[in-house]
Order: C-alpha cells, then sequence, then structure tokens
C-alpha cells in the first residue's frame, strides 16, 4: 500500500472518529518511511488531537514551524540526546533528510549524542548505541546487587557463626 493510500484511509479514520486506528496507521507509516516529513506532521497532528504534547513534539521535531512548547514536552521527556534519536526512529544519515531545518536539527541532535557518550553516534546504529550503554548501566546495577547480597550473605553467615560459638561456650561451662 503506498503513503498516499494509506494517508487517504487515515483521513476517512478520522473523519469517521477511528483516532487510534488513524494512529496506528500513521505509527505504521513512520515505522516504514522515516524520512517523509509529511507523514511525521500528520502523527504530531494525531497526537494533538490526545492532548499529547510530548508526543506531537516528537514527531513535529523536524519540522520548521514546530510547537516550542511541544518539543520542549518531548525534550523534557527524553532528556538524554540518544534517547531523543533513538525515540525519532530516523535511521539514514541527516543529509538524507529533505529540508535543511531537517537536516540541521538530525545533525545538532546527533553531535549532541556523540559528545555526551565521548564517541561518535550513528545514526544507522543509534539502537545499537543505546542498547550497549543501558547494558552497561544494567551490568554495574547487576554487579552492585550481586556484591550488596554476597556482603549481606557474608554478615549473616558470621552472625551464625558467633551464635554458634557462645552456644558451644555456655555448653562447655
Amino acid at each position: 500500500m503506498t503513503v498516499e493510500t494509506t494517508l487517504v484511509k487515515v483521513d476517512a479514520d478520522l473523519r469517521a472518529g477511528r483516532i487510534p486506528v488513524a494512529r496506528q496507521r500513521l505509527r505504521g507509516l513512520v515505522a516504514s518511511y522515516p524520512a517523509d516529513l509529511t507523514v511525521r506532521r500528520r502523527l504530531a497532528e494525531v497526537y494533538r488531537l490526545y492532548g499529547e504534547s510530548a508526543e506531537a513534539g516528537r514527531w513535529a521535531y523536524l519540522d520548521a514551524d514546530r510547537d516550542p512548547a511541544e518539543t520542549a514536552a518531548f525534550e523534557a521527556w527524553h532528556p538524554d540526546p540518544l534517547d531523543r534519536m533513538v525515540a525519532l526512529a530516523w535511521r539514514d544519515p541527516e543529509e538524507a533528510a529533505l529540508t535543511e531545518t531537517a537536516r540541521a536539527r538530525l545533525a545538532g541532535l546527533r553531535e549532541a549524542a556523540s559528545v555526551q557518550a565521548g564517541r561518535p553516534i550513528h545514526w544507522h546504529r543509534v539502537r545499537d548505541h543505546a542498547q550497549h550503554r543501558d547494558h552497561a548501566q544494567h551490568t554495574d546495577h547487576d554487579d552492585s546487587v550481586f556484591f550488596a547480597g554476597l556482603a549481606f550473605a557474608g554478615l549473616m553467615l558470621l552472625g551464625f557463626a558467633a551464635l554458634g560459638v557462645a552456644t558451644f561456650v555456655r555448653w562447655w561451662l
């Protein structure tokens, strides 16, 4: 099904009040055509119907006439630039964007994520970068939980040993 055919169905869904169906169709289009700014703009419009400013800001992020309040809501929801990159669901280099505004915003976001990560981040590998970072964070957390449990078990063992010694001394005397 073409983008145009699906957008006609989206219009019919919206006229019939089937907003969740329209939203789902648009989400599918964004997944299939992430560089299509018209589809992103339409998805932002649907989220505005729900009053979800952060989601509207997410999908209008690359528009020249985006709403600053929606953009701020999206950025507050995803303060980490790498998380914002993942949320935008963009896969190509920023040069693939059809407008200068979109290219500049994508480049600025990628640069911010690269600075924060301390290494180059690339759009086609953004999910890999995020998963690597999340895995490292979970590994650190998992390690600390393991060592805390180990310390607790050691203290318990020491306590039982002390109780055993005290019991033995009382029995012996």
